[in-house]
This record gives structure tokens, sequence and C-alpha cells, in this order.
């Protein structure tokens, strides 16, 4: 297993932190999801880390990174990747994006054709409307007012102590509860939250998912593209995987039958050797903005 190291970087004047592993080989992107951080990658990229040069960055508003008063839109998170790329160095990478992570991949994918190799989609929004109640209602005018109670300290404090007794009767917590608990409870800082609120509202409403890639994917035709889906995910669902499948004929797709919506946390070695076969049975893509326009005049593969 290659070791995991962690750096920081400002970008435009906004700290940003990133996890590392292994120093040669082609580059892999790992993006995390909406309240989530980078580290939930750690034994995905110790795996990888042993072939590639595997990076994981806290988007701007999660994690340890800055959390300022800006824009948390899809097209702004894909623009932050892209400069912190272009500041380490890296120009041409892979990239694989969980949950709001996969519409950010999708998303610099659109923008930067020439800087992407492959596309790996984990759970990913923006493939569909539906989603979970709770991030809808997080959407709602007010939220701001009720999610300081959700994540108050009583409910971190009660989470913890039923961890720990959790713990005394050897009973695993699911990685994807403890992850999500701890999500839920670092919107208690008031920042993140604002941040949270920022990014659900840029691409949910009531409604559901309002920001839709399925439209575009024609455009990433001869993108080496992987689709992996937990089939128990209560957030996303997995016919929203399944579909793209259908859809994109050369999309290799993958349903891991024990995951919900946190395959790399319960399954990691599993998806880590996953990615790592793509890897090496797909060749790069070589896009540029001229690929983009031969698209757009045959959208029809």
């Amino acid at each position: 297993m290659a070791e995991v190291t962690l750096g920081e970087l400002a970008v435009h004047g906004n700290l940003v932190r990133y996890a590392e592993a292994g120093t040669t080989g082609p580059v892999v992107v790992l993006i995390h999801g909406l309240a989530s951080r980078a580290a939930q990658w750690q034994q995905v990229m110790a795996r990888l880390g042993e072939q590639y040069r595997v990076i994981a960055p806290d988007l701007l508003g999660h994690g340890l990174s800055a959390k300022p008063r800006g824009d948390y839109s899809l097209g702004a998170q894909a623009c932050g990747v892209r400069d912190l790329l272009a500041a380490l160095g890296h120009h041409r990478v892979t990239l694989v994006g969980h949950s709001l992570g996969g519409g950010i991949a999708m998303q610099f994918a659109y923008q930067f054709p020439e800087r992407i190799e492959r596309l790996a989609l984990v759970n990913s929004g923006g493939l569909g409307p539906e989603v979970s109640p709770f991030l809808r209602a997080a959407t709602l005018p007010g939220s701001e007012l009720v999610l300081p109670v959700i994540a108050g300290s009583w409910v971190r404090k009660a989470a913890s102590r039923l961890d720990g007794l959790l713990g005394k009767a050897h009973v695993m917590v699911p990685e994807g509860l403890r992850e999500a608990l701890i999500g839920v409870g670092s919107l208690g800082d008031p920042a993140t939250r604002q941040a949270f609120v920022h990014t659900a509202r840029s691409v949910i409403d009531v409604r559901g998912q309002r920001v839709d890639g399925r439209d575009r994917l024609y455009l990433a035709g001869d993108l080496p593209l992987l689709v992996v889906w937990g089939q128990k995910d209560t957030i996303i669902p997995v016919e929203h995987g399944r579909a793209i499948g259908e859809a994109v004929p050369a999309a290799r797709v993958e349903v891991f039958a024990r995951s919900g919506h946190f395959p790399h946390l319960t399954e990691p070695l599993r998806l880590a050797g996953l990615l790592q076969d793509w890897l090496e049975t797909t060749e790069p893509a070589h896009l540029d903005a001229n690929s983009l326009t031969l698209r757009l005049h045959r959208p029809v593969a």
C-alpha cells in the first residue's frame, strides 16, 4: 500500500487542502461529494497509489479547505479543481467523482476536454431528478435556521455516545453511516453550513436535482466512461447508473450489491481494484476544442 500524505496550497488566495499518494504514473483525481471530505478516499488512494499518482482535494467549502463567501456552482468547483491541478503541474488527468463530485467531474470534462483522459462516476449526481428528501429540504427557504439544530452539539454528542456503545457491544457502525454523521456534524460550523446551503441550492431544489448532465454525455463519446453504483443507495437511486449504461453503450457499469451511497467506504479495495483494471484496459482520450465542435455538429455517435 502506498503512503497517503497531506498537502496544502493557496489558490486565488484560498487555502486548499489535498491528499496525495504515489509519485509516478498517470494522474488520477478523486473528487468527494457534498458535505464530505478527501479523507473518505484514504483506502482507495493507498491501493491506487502503488501504480498511479493520486490526488484527492478537499473542495472549497468542505473539509479543511477554505470556506469563503463565493460561488459554489459546479462550474466554479470544476475551475477550482483545474486550477489546483495546474498549480501542482498536472495538465491531463483521469477524474473519479462521487455524488456531487460526479457532477463536478462531468462539468470539468465539458469545460476542459483537453485536460481529461478518462471519467469515472461513483453514485453520481446530475443524472436524473431523484434525490433524498433531506437534500431537497436543505434547499428550502429558512433551512439555514434548521440545520444548526440538526447539527447541534447535542446531536453530535448523542451520535458519538451511540458509536461508543455499539463499539463496546462489538457492533460495527457502517462506514457510510459514520461519514454521513461526520458530514452532518460539520454543519455546526457557520462557514461550512453556509457553503453547504449554497452548494446544495446550486444543484437541487424542492423537486430534486435540477442540474442534469445526461443531455451532454454524447459530447464525451470518445472518453472512457466507468459508472459505479451501490445497489442500496438511498440518496441517489441506482437506476440512474443503469440508465447511463443503456444510454452510453460504450460505458462500463458496475453495481456493488453490498454498498449504499459510499462504495469507496464500504468496499474500498474492490473499488480500487476495479479502477485499476479499468485504467489498465482503456486508452486515455485525447480531446480538444475541435472534438467538442465536431460532436456538437454530429450529436449522434
